[in-house]
């Protein structure tokens, strides 16, 4: 459930159902086709994941999340391999 809607979207949303990654958005920008994609997180390594969800950078929403909630995402997306 926290993989679906940690506080407010959930990280399927960009990530897809297994954390293998996604496309969010393809759309044209100044006569170009762009693509907006969210990377794979289920062989993330612990300290990368931690710390793109404390960092998040481009479209990466911030969530206040506790530590428990961090090791469970953690522990939930590195098994869907």
């Amino acid at each position: 459930m926290l993989y679906s809607n940690p506080r407010g979207i959930g990280c399927d949303k960009c990530h897809g159902e297994n954390g293998k990654g996604d496309v969010i958005a393809s759309y044209v920008q100044k006569g170009k086709q762009k693509v907006l994609s969210a990377p794979a997180i289920n062989n993330a390594s612990r300290a990368k994941f931690f710390a793109a969800l404390n960092n998040p950078k481009s479209v990466m929403p911030k969530y206040s999340l506790t530590i428990e909630e961090f090791e469970s995402l953690y522990e939930y997306v590195s098994s869907q391999k």
